[in-house]
């Protein structure tokens, strides 16, 4: 558990930005109104290996960054915001926030803010918040991610009745701002991972995709998933079991990687006892399926 990013209240929906061992964090907290509204914080995440011992240490906190407060200012909004997810585009040089917000008639939509890339100690300049009205429907629409290639982005939505994911497929010639906020436009199903049930909160690494699922044959709530996408589709996702998922709830999984470690990392939010309160931030590594 990442116990100095927890609180007594509900902590989940992170997001990344892997820059070496210390890992800035931005995550949807209730903290500030004492479980009421949902707004986005920031945090680290610090780990060391030692490859003559074989120990591993890690640490976490909450931080003050201007960079990271400058964007997180922007973003929130008056209603509860979640599932913060950045994308670096490379062709228009922006990085992205793409983010979940609750609208008036809370229902959930996704928006984008965008500023040029870091550079030392700079405050960015940020413009947004903009709709992503390619994906926004009358219906609830939340946590995009593209894939490796960024051609194509995933998301979920209740369009259909359950959450299912989705997929929306880009012209990679368009710049990515004018491609969120283009014309609405139909996306696919994503039939090899869609059930019956609920499927949310899609996050992809390379070829793996990590999402949560209340389908049965689960440990309880809603459990974690993983599918490879190989030969052009994705692969029957897989239950990661105990200890990642609980007779509780998971959510919001998402991935990161260093070059210096063999495995993922996998950072999830849990309801499970134990806690600190609510949903809290867990951290664990994760091997790729083969």
């Amino acid at each position: 558990m990442l116990s100095n990013l927890n609180s007594n209240n509900d902590d989940y929906n992170t997001n990344l930005y892997v820059l070496g061992t210390t890992v800035p964090i931005i995550f949807s907290s209730n903290r500030g109104s004492s479980g009421g509204q949902f707004d986005f914080v920031q945090g680290t995440i610090t780990f060391t290996f030692s490859q003559t011992n074989g120990s591993f240490s890690l640490s976490s906190e909450m931080s003050n960054e201007i960079y990271y407060g400058t964007i997180i200012n922007k973003a929130n909004t008056a209603g509860n915001d979640f599932g913060p997810y950045s994308y670096f585009s490379s062709n228009d040089g922006y990085e992205y926030l793409i983010y979940t917000s609750e609208t008036p008639d809370q229902g959930l939509d996704l928006f984008f803010v965008k500023n040029l890339p870091r550079f030392a100690n700079n405050t960015p300049s940020v413009s947004g918040p903009f709709p992503v009205r390619k994906i926004n429907s009358q219906f609830d629409d939340a946590y995009l991610a593209f894939d490796m290639n960024g051609d194509s982005m995933y998301f979920c939505s209740n369009r259909s009745g359950n959450f299912d994911i989705y997929c929306q497929y880009r012209n990679p010639n368009i710049t990515t701002d004018l491609f969120l906020g283009g014309e609405f436009s139909p996306a696919t199903a994503v039939d090899s991972i869609n059930t019956a049930d609920n499927e949310k909160t899609p996050f992809i690494l390379k070829n793996i995709m990590v999402f949560v699922s209340d389908r049965p044959g689960g440990l309880g709530g809603y459990d974690i998933y993983c599918s490879v996408f190989r030969n052009g589709k994705w692969s029957s996702p897989v239950n990661m079991g105990p200890p990642v998922n609980s007779s509780s709830n998971e959510y919001r999984p998402v991935l990161g990687f260093h070059s210096d470690f063999t495995n993922l990392m996998l950072v999830f939010s849990s309801d499970r006892q134990g806690g600190k309160g609510g949903y809290d931030l867990y951290f664990t590594g994760f091997s790729a399926p083969r």
